[in-house]
């Protein structure tokens, strides 16, 4: 994004979906789902506290009966000429049992707010956790293929918007949509005509809801992708921030900012003036039509006009003032529900993102041959065993006829003839041929882009070829299980990830059963050792925000370290010393190779002094293998990598 991007170029990047919100609808299979769900977790509590609100509703709208009464009574003994000790004897039960109706309700509210509350943050505990849950089983393409920022706005902003449908919208819509019927019910029972008199303040409101109520949602959902877009910015910013500082970009960031702020400012703006239009505009209906109706109740009374009802009553004091009581209440409540449409559209909005990621096909998995531990007889025999061993085998079931073989896990890795691509009709590998045997160092050399990272990807299956094969100790990796696979293989990346923890934890993340002895064996193994001594508490010192504590080089130690304590029998070195200085690399590459001793190693590097001594040196260019053989052949060769190690060429 460059300084001269203006507001509206900002707000393009959700231009599509901005457009789509214009005809944004409440999608039912959404909402149905959504109620399934919550119906599925508390399948009693949810019930109960319904019935709770729908009783608390219920009981809000009968004092309109009892004041009827009441005032018909009054009018009754008054007319009479009795006085109020005749009258108590009728008056005062009405009014006891009408307390006792408030009792209840309160003790109703009391327990659906308590029910409420236990059922939106178990109902948001249960859905982050299936979502994240289902997030693990994602391919590795789905986090290549979406912004980390847009993944986060799913267990922030998405979840919020829930959060408010269950806790706030849904009671409010059940409590408001009870009382509107009960009362509509009973004003049918008391007077059919002014019923219809208040039917036309509604159908004006409603129009009202419609016209306003529909840009306000518009907005609401622009805005929300806009402050998806802004958490998105931030984020790149704060991991970013040291060569903004270098490059010392703060003002054009702080420009960069201000746009996209400035257009979720906008956003939000014509969201809630909308939506602050609405709420007075069908307030001051409600007040017109309550003035309307004490004129039209007043002119019946006067006139002495027949009253049609279901009550069979006539026109009297003890109906209008009820009625009057009542169209507050009625138009109080609608004016309730339309405050809460741009909630649901929004939860909607999230709902339907949520229900997106949960519904993301899951890495598929049809392996069926997996790694066990195993004991070698001394005739050569393997049996597979519940102890560990240190010995590991393939346990291969033949569908075919039914029996087992067990193979010894070596590290083997064969590929033959292998096409790829991460987009279909882009090849990015074009018939690639590797053959690794146990114990062999294999390295791999190419300009960026050349594939060297992506033949590393398919052995470890994060992605799958398009054309060839792919053995390892002779079987087809797509029959083995990924998890088991992967297990036999260790990597350290370029990149390197810490996690929130101990040294000894992040060190232990390469086997979670390893014991204290096993991690500081891997650390001296791979160097470490020295300078994690060295750390105010040594292997529990504390290590957060990705090990920002840490240089890089010694972030990188304790990733060869992890790996080291995993022991497997295949290791994927992708610059794993790239971020180390030379006298560093140095330290650590004679425990690189007393780590490398015995398994089979595949090695991603620029610098060439890091791969002249492996057993076969691979040179790549745009997904080709165009040379093979060990530093002295190709030196002897004066090819490509002759030109790449004497300086002709730069690997750039």
């Amino acid at each position: 994004m460059n300084n001269k991007q203006t507001e509206t170029e900002v707000r393009s990047m959700n231009k599509q979906p901005q457009m789509a919100g214009r005809k944004r609808k409440i999608n039912g299979g959404v909402l149905k789902r959504l109620m399934g769900m919550l119906f599925h977790y508390y399948p009693v509590m949810l019930p109960l506290s319904i019935f709770c609100i729908i009783f608390t509703a219920v009981a809000s709208s009968i004092p309109n009966i009892f004041l009827q009464q009441v005032i018909a009574e009054i009018e009754e003994f008054q007319n009479s000429g009795m006085g109020w000790e005749a009258a108590k004897d009728v008056i005062v039960p009405k009014v006891l049992l009408l307390i006792g109706f408030y009792v209840l309700s309160i003790i109703s509210i009391t327990v659906e707010s308590q029910l409420m509350a236990v059922i939106t943050q178990g109902f948001l505990d249960r859905l982050r956790k299936t979502m994240f849950g289902g997030m693990q089983d994602l391919p590795i393409k789905y986090f290549d293929t979406h912004k980390h920022g847009d993944i986060m706005s799913y267990y922030t902003n998405d979840i919020d918007t829930l959060r408010m449908l269950v806790s706030q919208v849904m009671p409010t819509l059940i409590r408001a949509g009870v009382i509107v019927l009960s009362v509509f019910f009973i004003m049918i029972y008391y007077s059919i005509w002014m019923t219809l008199v208040l039917m036309v303040g509604v159908a004006l409101m409603v129009l009202v809801s419609k016209k306003v109520g529909g840009g306000s949602a518009r907005y609401f959902l622009r805005m929300q992708k806009s402050v998806a877009v802004q958490e998105g910015f931030v984020q790149e910013m704060m991991n970013g921030q040291k060569v903004i500082k270098v490059f010392c970009h703060e003002e054009a960031c702080k420009s960069d900012f201000k746009k996209i702020n400035d257009a979720l400012c906008e956003d939000a703006y014509l969201a809630n003036a909308h939506a602050n239009v609405l709420g007075p505009v069908i307030m001051n209906i409600g007040n017109l039509m309550y003035v309307i109706l004490a004129m039209v109740g007043g002119l019946f009374l006067v006139l002495d006009a027949p009253n049609f009802s279901l009550s069979g009553m006539a026109f009297e004091i003890s109906i209008i003032i009820p009625f009057l009581n009542m169209t507050k209440q009625f138009t109080g409540n609608i004016n309730q529900v339309s405050q809460q449409i741009n909630s649901i559209v929004m939860a909607m909005a999230g709902a339907e993102r949520i229900f997106g990621l949960m519904d993301e096909q899951p890495e598929t998995d049809d392996g069926y041959v997996t790694l066990v531990n195993a004991k070698v007889a001394p005739d050569g025999t393997i049996t597979e065993t519940e102890e560990h061993t240190g010995k590991w085998a393939w346990k291969h079931p033949h569908q075919a006829d039914g029996t087992i073989t067990y193979t010894p896990l070596q590290g083997d890795v064969r590929m033959f003839d292998v096409d790829f691509g991460y987009e279909e009709g882009k090849t990015v590998l074009h018939n690639v041929t590797v053959y690794a045997e146990p114990g062999q160092k294999v390295a791999f050399v190419g300009a960026t882009g050349a594939g060297k990272t992506t033949i590393t990807n398919l052995i470890n299956r994060f992605y799958d070829i398009a054309d060839g094969k792919i053995r390892y100790d002779g079987i087809n990796i797509n029959k083995i299980r990924k998890s088991d696979l992967r297990r036999s293989l260790g990597i350290v990346l370029q990149d390197t990830n810490l996690f929130t923890g101990t040294v000894m934890d992040n060190i232990r993340y390469g086997k979670l059963d390893a014991t204290d002895e096993e991690c500081i064996a891997a650390a001296k193994l791979a160097g470490a050792d020295d300078f994690i001594s060295r750390m105010p508490d040594g292997y529990q010192t504390q290590l957060t925000n990705n090990g920002a504590n840490l240089s890089q080089g010694q972030r990188q130690l304790i990733a060869i370290a992890r790996a080291a304590v995993a022991d497997p029998p295949v290791m994927i070195l992708d610059e794993a010393t790239s971020s180390i200085d030379t006298r560093t690399e140095a330290i650590v590459q004679k425990g690189m190779d007393a780590l490398m001793k015995g398994r089979t190693v595949f090695v991603i590097a620029h610098r060439l002094s890091t791969v002249r001594n492996s057993d076969v040196i691979m040179v790549l260019d745009h997904g080709r293998i165009i040379e093979r053989g060990s530093h002295e052949k190709l030196i002897a060769e004066k090819g490509q990598y002759y030109q790449l190690y004497t300086g002709a060429f730069e690997l750039e």
